[in-house]
């Protein structure tokens, strides 16, 4: 296949930036290379010696990827600026991760989350489940993440430069198989702080240009030509068909149900994957919870609004797909859909402007699959390789193959790649494969009756719903105006038909034995009334009981979230040309911050 005819003229200045984003990334991998060649923790889990603020620069960098601003493009130009509150509302489910789960996580000292599973229950299938969920995530789940984010690499390409699909693949990949397949977590984490701040300042200065542009006259030309309904932060519910048709699902089903059901990679209920690999490396309990804090803070207040604006002056830009068409007349039918329209708005940028923003996206993209490719050879490596394959390996041994899992994955998400169409779509599936697990990761940690049965049956019914649903939508749901079809009223049905399964499962199967559940409570220290008759043993035996304090903890979850939508929302008002409401929306996240700081003295003090 020949290349397409460029759109975009790089000109020198262009070329030298981002020449030097890609020599600093590289040199970060090879000067990481000797300290993560040392060992299996050191490549990892950087050894276990990070602290907070790199940590969770690098918890928002890796979630910073570049299908990201296209999914939240394609979101506001369809479903308006209240579309967001489809991730928005995962922020309950990272001060979930804050203040209860960070703790338990880094106090249970696994190298991976999916060694909790031989932590946590006992037997045969406890094995089984952890090397299966080891290909399951680390392979398949976690090809089809990294596949979302190549798309977005794909539509950049052809976009911004003229470049065929596998084109745009291999020229987005070969640095970060580099410093990933050397350097291990620390050159991911450190390479993340490199390429966060350089995306953040190309997101921002996007906006800037953006509002520059004739079409849409700055701030106050953008607000006044927007209609209001696509503005709004909350979506309408004045008319039934706008409450079941908008409010519903853009705002009722994910703050009510999806944040504590459903599990998306980076808003695990209960904390899991990259995020927990973070925090399994930090320093200590303390350093994994400022971690997390600050992740949440800059993912939810800091990140949003400089993508919001583009994607609102893309409508006064390219008000249609067809006005981007014609514009790009190279671009392939599959990939012509509303989130191609921010890589359209990059090609206005000037001279120098134009190579920092690329650089920017090929920073978000490199961090994102950095770290996926590193989570994921931690998962094939530690819990499938060294536990079932080769129990003996030593420390080179495992490291060597964890680069070479590196480059296989790559490769794998590569081919994934080619089979997306559009963020939204990706999305969508992802959500609708972990509906109705959600609320195991959540009570595992506190309710001794969950076995590994009940992840067993959640996943496999999880995944068929799933692939039921894909299947109707393909063959019957082509344009067809259906509940059934919808996607939101899908989420539901999987999450019911999942979540009574597992339900049934659990109660119809055996608990872990007690000497595993004992041993459990012992090392993390959970707490709470569902271990009551465990730490009745305990006691009995001389140990002593827990004092949780979930109370307070669950306090501190809504107060976080009031601080960190405050700040989101206050931030969104001074946008929007309402002074006074951002002053007291500020005061709000304020006060919330300081409350929590007063109540987390008193937690600490416990043993919780």
């Amino acid at each position: 296949m020949t290349s397409l005819a460029s759109v975009v003229q790089l000109e020198t200045l262009d070329y030298t930036i981002i020449g030097i984003f890609f020599a600093v990334v590289i040199s970060i991998g090879i000067a990481a290379s000797k300290f993560a060649g040392k060992s299996s923790t050191n490549f990892f889990l950087g050894g276990r010696m990070m602290p907070w603020w790199l940590l969770g620069i690098s918890m928002v960098a890796c979630t910073f990827s570049a299908d990201t601003p296209n999914l939240v493009t394609d979101i506001v130009r369809t479903s308006g600026v209240s579309g967001n509150w489809v991730w928005w509302a995962f922020l309950l489910t990272g001060m979930l991760t804050v203040f209860i789960y960070a703790k338990l996580w880094r106090r249970s000292e696994v190298v991976t989350d999916l060694e909790f599973y031989e932590l946590r229950y006992s037997g045969k299938a406890a094995a089984f489940l952890r090397g299966f969920r080891a290909i399951y995530l680390g392979v398949f789940f976690n090809c089809a993440i990294m596949g979302a984010v190549g798309l977005a690499a794909i539509k950049i390409g052809q976009v911004m430069f003229g470049l065929t699909p596998i084109e745009s693949i291999i020229y987005a990949s070969v640095a970060v198989a580099i410093y990933a397949t050397l350097g291990g977590l620390t050159g991911c984490i450190w390479a993340d702080l490199f390429q966060y701040t350089l995306a953040m300042v190309g997101a921002i200065w996007a906006a800037v240009i953006a509002l520059q542009h004739p079409s849409v006259g700055g701030l106050e030309g953008l607000f006044s030509a927007i209609p209001a309904e696509k503005l709004s932060i909350f979506p309408p519910m004045n008319t039934p068909e706008q409450f079941w048709g908008v409010f519903v699902p853009v705002l009722l089903i994910p703050i009510a149900v999806q944040w504590w059901n459903v599990w998306y990679p980076g808003a695990e209920p209960g904390g899991g994957g990259y995020i927990a690999q973070r925090m399994l490396s930090a320093k200590n309990e303390k350093h994994a919870i400022g971690a997390t804090m600050f992740f949440n803070f800059m993912h939810y207040a800091i990140r949003p609004w400089p993508w919001i604006i583009v994607a609102l002056a893309s409508l006064l830009v390219f008000p249609t797909l067809d006005s981007i068409h014609e514009q790009f007349p190279n671009i392939e039918e599959q990939y012509l859909r509303d989130d191609i329209a921010y890589p359209a708005m990059m090609t206005l940028l000037p001279t120098g402007v134009f190579g920092l923003v690329v650089a920017g996206l090929i920073a978000a993209y490199t961090s994102t699959i950095g770290t996926h490719l590193n989570w994921g050879s931690s998962y094939v490596v530690n819990d499938f390789y060294k536990r079932f394959l080769n129990p003996d390996a030593s420390e080179k041994n495992m490291v060597l193959v964890g680069r070479i899992t590196t480059l296989g994955l790559m490769v794998l998400a590569a081919i994934v790649a080619l089979n997306f169409n559009n963020a939204k779509q990706a999305f969508d599936v992802l959500l609708l494969i972990g509906a109705g697990t959600g609320l195991i990761y959540i009570l595992r940690w506190f309710w001794w009756r969950i076995n590994v049965w009940s992840e067993v049956s959640a996943m496999i019914v999880s995944f068929i719903v799933a692939f039921t649903f894909l299947v109707l939508n393909n063959t019957l749901g082509a344009g067809s105006e259906h509940w059934f079809f919808k996607s939101h009223w899908q989420l539901l049905m999987g999450i019911s038909i999942t979540s009574v399964c597992w339900v049934t499962v659990t109660l119809l199967t055996p608990p872990a034995d007690k000497e595993t559940l004992k041993a459990f409570v012992r090392k993390t220290r959970p707490g709470g009334p569902g271990w009551k008759h465990i730490e009745d043993e305990i006691v009995a035996e001389g140990g002593h009981r827990v004092n949780g304090r979930l109370g307070l903890k669950v306090l501190c979850i809504f107060l976080g979230a009031f601080a960190v939508w405050g700040s989101l929302f206050g931030i969104g008002s001074l946008l929007y040309g309402n002074p006074m409401f951002s002053i007291a929306l500020f005061g709000v996240a304020a006060a919330s911050m300081v409350i929590i700081f007063r109540t987390w003295e008193v937690i600490s003090g416990s043993d919780g």
